[in-house]
C-alpha cells in the first residue's frame, strides 16, 4: 500500500508544465536559487555583487555566490567585471525572462508551489 501511495504522489507531482518542471529540476534546484530568481524577477535592473545580493536576500554570502555562479552557468544570470568585482545581472535573453515570469506567476498558485517544493527537495537528496 505504501508503494502505491508513493507512486500516486510522484505522479501528482509530475503533473505540471514540462518546461517549468525542467526549469525547477535543472536551474532552480535549491531554495537559495528560488529566492535569487524571485529577487532578480522583482528587481530586473539590478547589477550588483554577490555580497550585496546576499544581504538583500537575507542569505549567507558564500552560499549565495555559489548559487549565483550556478544560475549564471544555467543562463539565468550574466556576469561582468566592474572595478575588479564580479557583478551579477539578469540575463537579457527574452526567452529566459519569459520562463522566469511564467515560473514566478505559477508560484502564486499554492498547488504549484507544493509541487515545486517537492521537486527541489527531491533534487537535494
Amino acid at each position: 500500500v505504501r508503494m502505491a501511495q508513493d507512486d500516486y504522489a510522484a505522479r501528482l507531482m509530475e503533473d505540471m508544465d514540462p518546461r517549468l518542471l525542467e526549469f525547477i529540476r535543472k536551474r532552480v534546484n535549491s531554495f537559495i536559487k528560488w529566492d535569487l530568481v524571485r529577487f532578480f524577477h522583482d528587481n530586473p535592473h539590478t547589477a550588483d555583487t554577490a555580497a550585496n545580493i546576499a544581504r538583500y536576500t537575507g542569505r549567507e554570502a558564500g552560499a549565495t555566490e555559489k548559487e549565483l555562479l550556478s544560475l549564471t552557468e544555467a543562463g539565468i544570470l550574466q556576469t561582468s567585471r566592474v572595478s575588479n568585482m564580479t557583478v551579477f545581472t539578469l540575463a537579457t535573453d527574452e526567452e529566459v525572462r519569459a520562463l522566469i515570469r511564467r515560473f514566478i506567476l505559477a508560484c502564486e498558485d499554492r498547488q504549484f508551489r507544493i509541487k515545486a517544493i517537492y521537486h527541489v527537495i527531491q533534487g537535494m537528496r
